[in-house]
This record gives structure tokens, C-alpha cells and sequence, in this order.
């Protein structure tokens, strides 16, 4: 046998195989070269696919890179939360007990906190800034938003990933959007952005099929970094957790994700005096190794 690396795939923001948003990480990968890891990346077609390395930071218990299958990213949610689920999975050494660990990765260091089988990672330092009107209603037409009076305001939100983020009228309206993808690509990169991220409410009390309450709805697309719709998306529910924040909303949802193509994915979402964390369950898949000859 030739080269070969611990590899697991990987199911987020779900406690069902199948449900949530997969990840494939690849562990041990200090010696893969930029060019193979995206080539990687590009083979397994995931919206993100990690590589655990040693970290550069004595602070941190291992250093992450992320790619989708166009480009590297600073951040992204859910491959942080299935990557450190696998380190931990795998018995890779770290630092601390089981409870806690410090992910290094080009955004920075990312704390993460163990609840069960439940992960959550603290929301890195982010910066907002709003879109000017004319691009919004560019924006809100390509999501298939036809009237004035529906074209919501967007907010550009920086947390390593940039998601024009907004809130819609409802849920429902969340769910019934039609985008086009090749519109939205094109605003995206033309704003500097990772993707368009759109939120809002469920009504009081409402409850999902499995019984469970949740209270957000939240779709995030990103056809100009090779995903036309995330299944679950941790990266974009931080933007959502931060804007609501900022619109004064302070207790602890559960938003879900995915329905739209399929999926089930339940992201919850903690504020903690002026930390945001954002987490679920995560499942592991596949185990094996990938041969790289």
C-alpha cells in the first residue's frame, strides 16, 4: 500500500446519519501541499473538506485548513465542529480534558466547548457593515424577492467568511425562495462576499416534525465558492446569531437549516454575557484512510 492518511467523514448539526451537512477531514496532514489539499477537496465534492495539522500557536491543540471545493477559507462552522469531533474521535492528544479545545486556524484561534455529544464554538470577533440599497434590492431580486416591500435590508458580516446576511418577513418565506444562482454568484464576488444568508422567525410555539422546538429558519447560499445552497451552516448562523444581537434579541435559540434540499439540521445557538457560541450534534460516517498515490 502507498501513502495513506486517516480520513472520516463526517455528519454536522445533526444526531442522524444523513440529515445534517457532511465534512471530510483529513487527519496527520502536515506534509499535503496547498495544491494537493484542494485538488482533495475538489474530489470529495463536500461544501468543505478540513486537514488537521500541528498547530503553530502553543496555545492551540491542533491548526485547521479549510477548503471548499474552489478555495481555501479563514473560517468556516461546520467543518470547525466535525474536524474537532474527529480529532477527538480519533484520540489525538490535546491539551486540556475532553471539555474544552483551541482550534488554529487562519482567522485566529476558535475556543471550543464539549456539552455531550453536543460541540459549540465560540463566534470569532466579527465586523458589520451595511450593503448600500442598491445592491440590497440587486441582492433581494435574485433571491426571487419580487416586490419593493419585500426587498429586506442586508448587512455584510465578517467572521472570517462574509455572509450578506438579512431578515426576511417569515419562515415561510425563507423556505419558499427560488434563487438564481448564477445572479447571486455574480453579487458576490463583485461584493467581496462568501455567499447570501437569510433568517426569520417561526411562529411562537411552533414545532418541527420530530416534535422539537425551534424558532429560526435560516438558508445560506454560496454559489460563487462552488456550494449553491449549505446545508447547515455554522459560519452563516453566526452572522444570524450576531444580528439578532444587535437587534436587541438576547435568549438561546434553536434555528433549522437544509429542508430545502433535503436535509434536517438543528443549530443551536447560546449567548453567553458577551460570547456567542453556536453548536449541535455530530455524527461520524465513514472512517478509513485515503490513499494519496
Amino acid at each position: 500500500m502507498g501513502s495513506t492518511l486517516p480520513f472520516l467523514q463526517l455528519d454536522v448539526f445533526t444526531d442522524r446519519p444523513f440529515f445534517g451537512n457532511p465534512v471530510a477531514v483529513v487527519l496527520d496532514a502536515d506534509a499535503l501541499s496547498t495544491t494537493t489539499m484542494q485538488r482533495i477537496a475538489r474530489w470529495t465534492n463536500l461544501s468543505e473538506t478540513t486537514f488537521v495539522l500541528r498547530p503553530t500557536d502553543a496555545r492551540a491543540d491542533y491548526r485547521l485548513r479549510i477548503f471548499t471545493p474552489d478555495r481555501e477559507l479563514p473560517f468556516a462552522g461546520h467543518p470547525t465542529l466535525g474536524s474537532a469531533r474527529a480529532v477527538l474521535h480519533s484520540g489525538r492528544p490535546t491539551q486540556r480534558d475532553d471539555a474544552t479545545l483551541i482550534q488554529e486556524c487562519a482567522a485566529g484561534l476558535v475556543r471550543l466547548r464539549r456539552d455531550g455529544n453536543r460541540l459549540f464554538f465560540e463566534v470569532p470577533s466579527a465586523r458589520t457593515t451595511p450593503v448600500a440599497e442598491t445592491d440590497a434590492a440587486a441582492i433581494a431580486g435574485a433571491l426571487g424577492l419580487g416586490t419593493e416591500s419585500e426587498q429586506p435590508g442586508f448587512e455584510a458580516i465578517d467572521v472570517g467568511p462574509i455572509w450578506l446576511t438579512a431578515t426576511l418577513r417569515d419562515a415561510d418565506q425563507v423556505h419558499e425562495l427560488a434563487p438564481d444562482f448564477a445572479r447571486l454568484a455574480d453579487l458576490s464576488r463583485r461584493l467581496g462576499a462568501t455567499g447570501v444568508n437569510v433568517h426569520a422567525n417561526y411562529p411562537a410555539g411552533y414545532r418541527d416534525r420530530r416534535g422539537e422546538a425551534v424558532q429560526v429558519a435560516v438558508r445560506s447560499f454560496a454559489p460563487a465558492a462552488g456550494v449553491p445552497e449549505d446545508p447547515v451552516c455554522g459560519s452563516g448562523n453566526a452572522c444570524v446569531a450576531l444580528q439578532r444581537r444587535a437587534r436587541g434579541e438576547h435568549h438561546d435559540y434553536t434555528a433549522t437549516q437544509g429542508e430545502a434540499i433535503g436535509r434536517e439540521g438543528r443549530i443551536t445557538v447560546a449567548y453567553r454575557g458577551e460570547a456567542i457560541e453556536v453548536g449541535g450534534n455530530t455524527v461520524v460516517g465513514i472512517e478509513g484512510r485515503i490513499n494519496l498515490d
